[in-house]
């Protein structure tokens, strides 16, 4: 029997789903983290080391679920949001997420928007700045008039272009050469690459929208706990996919960039070298698809974070004006919070404001300043886990275990060290 689904694309939870049909909240988050500096940085990976690091994007994907999970479990076990879940850790939390929100919100809307745009410059010419304007326009208008129906059916096409363009990439690249493609799993570290490794193991799917990983299974209906092993199998699927893409990446790095020598800058416009490498090598269509692959990255990323951290906001206004020791709920399962005004202004703040940054021809500061910012969530977000799902604010049964805090402190740990890492190039 499949899914029954309800007028808002709701599933029905009385109804026998197909697993197939439900995923979803998990393709949207993964293929959010995953953005066109994630691209650039395994294709560096694998253009200066080979294959010598496919291991670390393996793990990035194992974290990644962990941390997915957790959000999840918690949204799920307790009925509750993850920001109602920080507000009762104290006021510490709500003053962290609420400076934090406004300042990479502003930063990372130009940063998107410039990715974006990079693809569409190359493709059609003219001025990058129109261009990136237009894409945030439209990720407000896609966002702001449409319901995550819409979104996510909008973000699995994007991801299902993405994939199709870079694993048939990695295919075409790989065609004479599997054999020296294993023993990429079998090497150590090599000389130099620490950084890179951990970039690696960072970088795959993982950014602020982790965190709205919970308000996305909320609007996709699933409500409660009877839901927890749909949305496991949902998570899992998703970054199984985004490894696949991940490793994809690393297969092009280690056959093309590495093997001709070539030099890729850092950055979303790293790609654009890439797309002249194959321009090269294989001619206009290839590399035009590529740029279409390439776009779809980037807006499938701004699209989430536009429709994800606004939900986020929304439910931080709603427990914000709730009074001391009570839960305030900003209603994402029925779409109420994306017509609040606290979502559409923060729409508008990650859509207009951030266009003056555009006009400061510094896309590399830009590009630096939001790596910064994005490491900067992460190690928060695993401690803040770590502290809910080890309290009597999850039922006994769904509280973390010794695998799942292990692998959360782990994770909180590495993100310390890539937020440091990131602020010494600030520094330098």
């Amino acid at each position: 029997m499949g899914a029954v689904e309800g007028p808002a694309g709701q599933v029905d939870a009385g109804a026998r789903p197909r697993r197939w049909r439900l995923v979803g909240p998990g393709i949207v988050v993964a293929a959010t983290g995953v953005g066109a500096g994630d691209l650039v940085a395994t294709l560096v990976a694998g253009g200066r080391f080979g294959y010598a690091l496919l291991w670390a994007a393996v793990v990035g994907c194992v974290v990644k679920i962990v941390l997915a999970e957790a959000v999840g479990r918690f949204h799920l076990a307790t009925g509750s949001t993850l920001f109602a879940g920080w507000r009762s850790l104290g006021a510490w939390t709500t003053a962290y997420f609420g400076v934090y929100v406004l300042v990479w919100g502003f930063v990372y809307g130009a940063s998107a928007m410039t990715a974006s745009a990079l693809p569409l410059a190359a493709l059609f010419g003219g001025d990058l700045k129109p261009w990136a304007v237009g894409c945030g326009v439209a990720g407000l208008l896609l966002v702001g008039l449409g319901r995550y129906a819409l979104f996510e059916k909008v973000v699995t096409v994007c991801v299902g272009v993405m994939f199709v363009v870079v694993v048939g990439l990695a295919v075409l690249l790989l065609v004479d050469r599997v054999p020296g493609a294993a023993g990429g799993f079998a090497q150590g570290l090599p000389e130099g690459s620490t950084v890179y490794t951990l970039g690696l193991i960072g970088g795959v799917g993982g950014t602020i929208t982790m965190a709205a990983y919970g308000y996305w299974i909320n609007a996709k209906g699933w409500r409660d706990s009877t839901w927890m092993r749909v949305m496991r199998w949902d998570n899992r699927v998703a970054y199984a996919t985004t490894g696949v893409f991940v490793l994809a990446m690393v297969v092009v790095g280690a056959e093309l960039v590495h093997a001709v020598g070539a030099d890729i800058t850092s950055g979303d416009a790293g790609l654009l070298d890439l797309d002249e490498l194959l321009r090269e090598r294989y001619g206009g269509v290839l590399s035009s698809a590529f740029l279409v692959g390439f776009f779809a990255t980037s807006f499938s990323s701004l699209l989430g974070v536009w429709n994800g951290v606004s939900l986020m906001v929304a439910d931080f206004w709603a427990n914000l004006r709730a009074p001391a020791g009570q839960e305030a709920s900003a209603r994402v399962a029925d779409g109420t919070a994306e017509r609040s005004a606290p979502f559409r202004l923060f729409l508008l703040w990650l859509t207009f404001p951030p266009i003056a940054l555009l006009f400061l021809d510094e896309p590399f500061g830009l590009i630096v300043a939001y790596g910064v910012l994005g490491s900067f969530f992460l190690p928060f977000l695993a401690v803040t886990l770590l502290l809910l799902l080890n309290s009597s604010r999850t039922p006994r049964e769904h509280r973390s275990g010794p695998v799942s805090n292990a692998a959360l402190a782990a994770s909180g740990l590495l993100f310390l060290v890539l937020f440091v890492d990131q602020l010494t190039d600030l520094a330098g």
